[in-house]
């Protein structure tokens, strides 16, 4: 499946557009949510082909709204690439159990960010 659009979940004005910005440039569709509930609505308006999921947000965190995802038949499909400022080891490996398939630490890097979208495309 090619990438193609990709929502970004995060309640940071500054983390959305710079994410969107380097995503836009490779020619990628962005969408983004600021918050879980939003993006859960905006998912299955969209049908983005990825997510990118902050953790701390107002209302339903990220491990929260990526355990949705996971769980719901009609979306389980579209993968899920956790970006937060939490970098404890224990933090990645529960949000890889919640069911993400990568996690990034804050500040994300560019083209670590894009080797891991090709990796899933």
């Amino acid at each position: 499946m090619a990438i193609k659009k990709i929502l970004i979940v995060d309640d940071s004005p500054t983390e959305r557009y710079y994410l969107t910005d380097i995503l836009v440039k490779q020619g990628y569709q962005v969408s983004t949510a600021e918050n879980g509930e939003e993006a859960l609505a905006r998912i299955r308006t969209d049908k983005p082909d990825l997510i990118l999921m902050d953790v701390v947000m107002p209302g339903a965190n990220g491990f929260q709204v990526t355990r949705s995802i996971a769980r719901d038949p009609e979306l389980q499909d579209v993968p899920v690439i956790i970006c937060s400022s939490k970098n404890q080891e224990t933090d990645r490996i529960w949000g890889l159990r919640q069911g993400a398939k990568e996690y990034l630490v804050k500040p994300v890097d560019a083209a670590d960010l894009l080797s891991k979208i090709a990796a899933l495309g």
